[in-house]
């Protein structure tokens, strides 16, 4: 077979698409040339590789100049290139050039209509295949960063006729949750690993960018490698260069949370305190008012007093006298009456005042079997309706605290 072909058909011109290219590290490059209905492996060896060999890129069309063979090893028909030149653009290329302006044109890729994604996400959809690296990396990263979040798969084909209608559907299902069962979701991850134009093409298909616009749902495109780009990414809220990039732009990270909590416990005791120590200072003002204004009362009455002996001095008769030190001797005793009233509701004030401040202290709250729950970005809650299913909490008692999880 080998003898043959290479008598019959030898060196010739051959056209078409690079696909598949793949650079060796001993020199050699590999890749496809394909046209619409067929496909030949070709090799361009380190010896031929400055003939024209910028040329070949994946989805660039080109002419090339070969020796049609058979790799022996494996049974492979083959061309080996020795000359390679530029042929205008491929068909793959056009086509992604093409429905880019489309949808450009469309405003899909105007940043004002990107949703912000969510900063503490509970529930994460993946569109992606359900065997390989990328499911793996990406839960890796999620229980390592945020071992709370659920990941829900929708397992899709990332490769082949028809897989662009899957991660299509996929993607709506998923903004459906109660019409399919599935978990309400607050950001989506879709893509795949990575590879050639050809078997990343179902992301530069029309109906998957306009799936990703349409999505209520913040969706991060993850297609392939830092250097890959598609329409998928373009359209996304968000564009990770891997998946597992994916994963961590989608959840922060749980030490960093740790760290916030502890902050924000601390500034939530300042407050306490310092919501403590006004009413005892309030008590504090009231209680030396009180004094000043007894003070006040036993000087004006004590002054009163000293007048009224002074006049009393003045009328020598002695019954006149007799009713005057009478009198005065009422006026002492009301005086010390009313004195001892004042002092005794002084002092019950006071007590009042100590008591009401020991009521609204924290401690006595504890002491009663109360306690202070918060979410987990340090919010008092208030009412059952604050609550979400998977939320984390933290509740203080008198000696300690509990965190959970609402179930």
């Amino acid at each position: 077979m080998k003898r043959a072909i290479e008598a019959d058909v030898g060196k010739t011109w051959i056209e078409g698409e690079v696909s598949n290219l793949r650079k060796q590290a001993s020199g050699h490059w590999y890749f496809s040339l394909k046209d619409e209905n067929s496909q030949i492996q070709c090799a361009m060896f380190s010896a031929n590789r400055k003939e024209g060999s910028e040329n070949l890129q994946d989805g660039s069309k080109v002419k090339v100049f070969a020796d049609a063979t058979v790799y022996e090893a494996r049974g492979q028909l083959q061309l080996v290139v020795m000359k390679a030149e530029a042929s205008g653009q491929g068909e793959l290329q056009v086509r992604f050039e093409a429905l880019k302006r489309k949808l450009d044109a469309e405003g899909l890729f105007d940043q004002q209509r990107k949703k912000q994604l969510p900063k503490y996400p509970m529930t994460i959809g993946i569109v992606t295949s359900p065997t390989g690296a990328v499911i793996q990396d990406i839960t890796n990263v999620l229980r390592r960063r945020a071992p709370w979040v659920q990941p829900v798969l929708l397992p899709v084909r990332v490769q082949g006729r028809g897989v662009e209608r899957e991660i299509a559907n996929a993607i709506q299902k998923l903004n459906s949750p109660e019409k399919y069962g599935f978990p309400v979701c607050d950001i989506l991850i879709v893509g795949r690993g990575g590879g050639s134009l050809e078997d990343l093409w179902c992301f530069n298909e029309e109906i998957v960018a306009r799936a990703i616009s349409d999505s209520e749902i913040p969706i991060i495109s993850a297609v392939g490698h830092e250097i890959d780009f598609t329409i998928a990414d373009f359209v996304a809220d968000l564009r990770a260069p891997t998946p597992s990039a994916a994963a961590e732009l989608a959840v922060p990270d749980e030490e960093d949370l740790r760290k916030s909590l502890a902050q924000s416990k601390g500034s939530m005791l300042r407050s306490l305190k310092h919501a403590i120590s006004g009413p005892t200072q309030e008590v504090d003002y009231q209680t030396d008012a009180l004094r000043q204004a007894l003070r006040s009362a036993i000087i004006e009455i004590s002054q009163r007093y000293r007048e009224l002996a002074l006049k009393h001095q003045g009328l020598h008769p002695q019954k006149i006298l007799e009713r005057r030190q009478e009198k005065t001797s009422e006026l002492r005793n009301l005086m010390e009456q009313l004195t001892s009233r004042r002092l005794e509701a002084a002092s019950r004030d006071i007590v009042q005042s100590r008591d009401m401040l020991r009521a609204l202290g924290p401690d006595s709250a504890f002491k009663r079997g109360f306690s202070i729950t918060v979410s987990e970005d340090g919010k008092f809650l208030r009412s059952a309706a604050d609550v979400k299913l998977g939320m984390r909490l933290k509740t203080k008692l008198i000696d300690g605290e509990v965190s959970s999880t609402v179930s």
